[in-house]
């Protein structure tokens, strides 16, 4: 039990009312809390006081000087008479707004902050409709356009520095700082330059902390504020869960989005969430009616005559192959309540449990490996908690910063408040910059190089053996397997320096407060449920699970992947993770949904498409997936869909894969729908309605209730609220969840057993969900394809900041385009040197699997002999390339290592260059 503070109080008086605070608070936040509204330019509740703007002015009676101090800075004191409007106060505030207004453009019909401008919100106030100063002012025509989101006007500046401060402080970027002096002084990146040549990253919560009009995103030029309208949402893009406002003008048309003060994102956003959330929503190549594939080519049909399709060859396929015979794929991008309804027509209809999300492909191996060890396959702490108040942070193969922004960007505050940061990845990642200790090993030897640093800390003394006595099990055969991983050992295994392990080993294991944070570096291995065992092994080891500032957390790839696998869509388990193979549980939902089920267990996504090549399956429904662009080996994927008899796509756009369909269905987007995200902490939190779905789109869990009840399973929901519930009474740890409890701000993590369970922030505490924690006793094993002397480079692959996954809803923002269009390979200077390539050349790259052409990114950021490609790009997609060989438990593919050969394509070929 957490021990009471007695927190010391003070009382004084504001505008005549007493109002007591805790000691230590500022007059402004005091006022704030008697209800009392202080004016400020340059205040943001996230950062510290900075008091340059002079607005928050107030009398302190009695005082020094005058008694005029800023709100902002100055703490409350007991016995304060405190005045915020009397004459003195707001004279001084009206010299203030004469100054700033003496430098200040006045073209405020013009400028797209009118009506959201708190300049021109203070000067009404205060009666300045101009300035009583004249002379010199701030130069004219100095917009900086370069950006391609938004502009920047110095003549509209106030000096305010929210936006360096922003930057510097959240951001952790340190792009903006006041240049030159007097009347020419101005915000700018670094040395003046422009800010398309600055390392800007466009995040845009410069834009948002403006308080006028001299940072503009460029959309706002076709709008204002008074004519629209802000509806709360979850952001579509990575696990991160940012809540933001939806921008809807008079038309029925998002326009624009701004953070909002989730409890994941806290007021800030990244480029995608900020300018690339919205634009795809109306993007004018939705798709807008079912198309039917015939003699080739696709043709517009109605409702009625596609889903008759649908439900018939369906309904064929199984009555003459068995329920077996047909999959479904779910999407992690759509809502728990799309992704319920999807699996449960699957199960139900289809009478098949081939039902998979793409979960499969980047974090099942964290699912099976977790729930194996921990008893929960999911984060164990929150964001807040694993980057605030902690020590240390073990970062292991995440690129956080580009795959999930937002959760970078708190990383490197932690950085700025103390927290040593260890980065193991085998590129220099942005992070590496913010890093205490780095570490490069070779892709594909984490087991290994987890299994050196157990060996270094039990070499030291430095385990928890109290919290593994009480709290584990299986300890003396993990113990047994990691004796011989000496760091020597290891250094080799991992080509690294084994000093290096040494003092990894010893920073996170004397950390009080340090969390394991990984992603897909971790995960898609042949190795990979391993590699994530071994992280729990790790934190296990050292007593870090079950406490603040610790614990195992997978940063999850979509903004409902987590949701999609909690729902069930997964060949193991029914929703809330209750196990296919376990027959009580087969007859709880026999009896709920009130017919017979498959009581085996299904095909994974990685299983299904084989089979259809081997015609076991012949039927397939892909729900919003992509995997002619996702999935490895592409040449494999064509031939499995061709080999269906079958096929249907519901989707938004008409994407590589829904080419190959015999039907498409159009859904509708997350703006046009009402439902829930779960995020990577397990938080659920709702997406709400901005706007009218595209005329011809279909709710999405309505067009799956139709297929079932024209296959024979009656099946409908008046609202998605309504399936909320029906989750509620069938998954144990959403038992306390439905939309209305959802309202709150902070949404619920689930466990939430039942409505007074305020849902769990750390899991594991006091006790493992499985009883005791099982070490596992973990060799080495080596990727699957390895570098020889025909494909001497290795090969992985990852993300990067501006695209997200296949780029079907980011493509469709110009911005984006234009700061990431093409597809790259990362290469060695060294290498490149070899071969003759120079930084922008175009080079062809070749595996056993294909050939692709891309160009060639030179530099530091890989090691030698190794390369990095992303998948987002059309023009050369790697998955072309990537190995479909996967671990033997989750059935997730190796990604991370691929064995390639470079050819460059150009005429400055060097002499020594292998043929």
């Amino acid at each position: 039990m957490t021990p009471k503070v007695d927190v010391k109080t003070v009382t004084l008086s504001i505008d005549g009312q007493e109002v007591s605070v805790p000691e230590g608070t500022t007059l402004m936040n005091a006022a704030t809390q008697a209800g009392i509204d202080i004016p400020t330019l340059c205040y943001l509740k996230e950062l510290a006081p900075d008091g340059s703007c002079r607005m928050c002015t107030v009398e302190i009676e009695g005082a020094p000087k005058g008694g005029l101090v800023t709100a902002c800075t100055a703490e409350a004191r007991d016995g304060m008479v405190i005045h915020t409007q009397n004459k003195k106060v707001r004279d001084s505030r009206r010299f203030v707004l004469d100054l700033l207004l003496s430098n200040h453009k006045l073209d405020c019909f013009k400028c797209p902050s009118n009506g959201d401008c708190k300049l021109q919100d203070y000067a009404l106030e205060y009666g300045m409709m101009d300035t009583t100063f004249t002379g010199k002012r701030q130069a004219a025509d100095q917009i900086d356009s370069s950006n391609p989101f938004f502009d920047y006007d110095p003549e509209k500046c106030i000096m305010c520095r929210r936006c360096e401060r922003v930057c510097a402080q959240r951001q952790g970027q340190d792009v903006i700082a006041a240049s030159q002096r007097g009347f020419d002084t101005k915000m700018s990146p670094s040395y003046g330059e422009a800010w398309d040549q600055s390392i800007c990253e466009s995040c845009g919560n410069c834009v948002s902390a403006c308080p006028v009009g001299a940072l503009t995103a460029k959309d706002h030029q076709k709008y204002r504020a008074f004519n629209t309208t802000k509806v709360r949402t979850t952001c579509p893009h990575c696990g991160t869960g940012c809540q933001l406002d939806l921008i809807v003008n008079q038309n029925n048309v998002i326009v624009g989005a701004e953070p909002a003060n989730g409890p994941a994102n806290r007021n800030l956003l990244c480029v995608k969430g900020k300018f690339a959330s919205y634009k795809f929503v109306a993007s004018p190549d939705r798709i807008d009616t079912p198309l039917i594939k015939r003699n080739g080519k696709f043709e517009k049909a109605t409702w009625e005559e596609a889903m008759d399709l649908v439900a018939s060859k369906f309904t064929e396929l199984k009555e003459t192959y068995g329920g077996t015979s047909l999959a479904g794929f779910s999407c992690s991008r759509s809502t728990n309540e799309d992704n319920f309804v999807f699996q449960k027509m699957v199960r139900t209809a289809f009478a098949s449990n081939n039902v998979d999300n793409c979960a499969r492909l980047c974090h099942s191996a964290s699912v099976h490996g977790l729930a194996h060890t921990l008893g929960s396959g999911a984060m164990t702490n929150t964001i807040e908690d694993i980057t605030t108040d902690v020590d240390a942070i073990l970062l292991i193969g995440s690129n956080t910063t580009e795959a999930h922004p937002v959760i970078g960007v708190q990383i490197r505050q932690a950085v700025q408040h103390g927290a040593k940061l260890i980065v193991v990845d085998p590129r220099q990642i942005d992070l590496t910059k913010h890093a205490a200790l780095t570490i490069q090993p070779k892709a594909g030897t984490n087991v290994a190089f987890i299994n050196g640093l157990m060996h270094v800390i039990i070499k030291e003394g430095l385990e928890d053996q109290d919290f593994i006595n009480k709290r584990t099990e299986n300890y003396e055969a993990m113990k047994k397997v990691v004796a011989d991983y000496t760091p020597e050992v290891v250094g080799k295994i991992c080509e690294i320096d084994p000093e290096a392990i040494v003092a990894a080993a010893r920073m996170y294991a004397k950390a009080d407060k340090a969390p394991i944070i990984y992603c897909l570096g971790v995960t898609e291995h042949s190795t990979g449920t391993e590699g994530v065992m071994s992280m729990s092994n790790l934190a296990m080891l050292v007593g870090k699970v079950g406490r603040p500032g610790c614990g195992v957390n997978p940063l999850r790839g979509q903004n409902n992947v987590q949701g999609a696998c909690d729902m069930g869509c997964s060949p193991f388990d029914f929703p809330g993770y209750q196990k296919v193979a376990n027959p009580e549980v087969v007859a709880k939902f026999e009896n709920a949904w009130g017919t017979e089920l498959n009581p085996r267990i299904g095909l994974t996504s990685t299983q299904v498409l084989p089979a259809a090549i081997k015609k076991q399956i012949h039927g397939l429904y892909i729900f919003g997936e992509d995997p002619i662009v996702t999935d490895p080996n592409t040449a494999h994927v064509r031939q499995a869909l061709e080999s269906l008899d079958f096929l249907v796509v519901q989707e938004l756009f008409m994407t590589e894969t829904a080419a190959y369909a015999d039907v498409i269905l159009p859904g509708i987007s997350f703006a046009e729908k009402d439902g829930t995200f779960t995020n990577t902490e397990r938080r659920i939190q709702r997406i709400r309605k901005a706007v009218e779905p595209t005329p011809g789109a279909r709710e999405d869990f309505k067009i799956f209730c139709e297929v079932a009840t024209r296959m024979g399973y009656p099946m409908s929901y008046e609202a998605s609220s309504k399936i909320m519930d029906e989750i509620a009474s069938l998954v144990p740890t959403f038992g306390g969840v439905n939309f209305k409890r959802l309202e709150n701000p902070n949404g619920l993590q689930w466990p939430c057993r039942d409505l007074d369970d305020p849902g769990t922030p750390i899991m594991h505490v006091g006790t493992f969900t499985r009883g005791k924690g099982l070490f596992m006793a973990l060799p080495y094993k080596p990727a699957q394809e390895l570098p020889d002397e025909e494909y001497p480079f290795l090969m992985s692959t990852g993300r990067m900041l501006y695209q997200y996954n296949t780029g079907a809803m980011t493509r469709r923002t110009e911005g984006i385009n234009k700061l990431a269009g093409r597809s790259y390979i990362e290469i060695n200077i060294e290498d490149a040197n070899r071969y003759g390539i120079q930084d922008g050349d175009k080079v062809q790259v070749s595996s056993r699997r294909g050939t692709i052409e891309t160009y060639a990114h030179v530099g530091n950021i890989v090691l030698p002999e190794a390369v990095f490609m992303t998948f987002h790009f059309a023009d050369g997609n790697v998955n072309e390339l990537t190995n479909s060989v996967f671990d033997d438990i989750a059935r997730i593919p190796e990604y991370k290592v691929c064995a390639v050969k470079i050819k460059p394509l150009n005429t400055r070929v060097a002499q020594n260059v292998p043929s």
